[in-house]
């Protein structure tokens, strides 16, 4: 009878680092939901672990402090939110203002809540820098065919009208002060977008 074989090693170690990326995508999608739900200054890492199920030890390993988890938790929540948002082709309105839509009715409140942490907590305040400069990007791929057309003090008018149009802080008032419906709030953004264009 022949010896029993072995599995191949690489199997093993293969299976061990799905087990570890895994692990570390679990404590960096408990940090994103964390920090956009609870005051930043009073935020633990004990909290993170528990919302991922592993030891804090394990997210120390891995990110070294609560600084570091947020940095790598924020480069994750760009990188999503970045391809969603500019997934619409430069000229795409409609389809951008869709998309614009539904990323605020997912991350509006969250943003809100950083928002309002930004002046006293300079680790939340560069979050919320990225989440700015994800925006003007946005608004300069989807534009720029209409931008690209006009006068150059007509454009930087133009740019800021549509940057403030489709702020966040629109998304509230229409959304959460007035009370709109999640398909009116994006009807009437999409009107202030259209008026801006006209």
């Amino acid at each position: 009878m022949p010896p029993r074989q072995r599995r191949p090693r690489r199997y093993t170690q293969g299976a061990r680092a799905d087990s570890a990326a895994a692990t570390h995508r679990r404590i960096l999608e408990a940090a994103i939901t964390l920090v956009g739900r609870l005051p930043y200054e009073s935020l633990t890492l004990a909290q993170v672990a528990e919302e991922a199920q592993v030891t804090v030890q394990t997210v120390l390993r891995r990110f070294g402090s609560k600084e570091g988890l947020t940095e790598a938790a924020t480069a994750l929540g760009v990188q999503e939110v970045r391809g969603t948002r500019l997934a619409a082709s430069p000229g795409d309105v409609t389809g951008a203002m869709a998309g614009l839509a539904e990323h605020y009715e997912a991350w509006g409140e969250r943003s809100l809540h950083l928002l309002a942490q930004e002046r006293t907590v300079p680790t939340v305040r560069r979050i919320t820098d990225a989440g700015r400069a994800l925006h003007h990007d946005w608004v300069d791929q989807v534009f720029s065919p209409r931008l690209a057309a006009l006068p150059a003090p007509v454009q930087a008018r133009t740019r800021a009208a549509l940057i403030a149009a489709t702020d966040v802080f629109v998304w509230k008032v229409l959304r959460v002060d007035l009370s709109l419906d999640a398909r009116a709030c994006a009807q009437v953004m999409r009107e202030l977008v259209q008026g801006v264009l006209d």
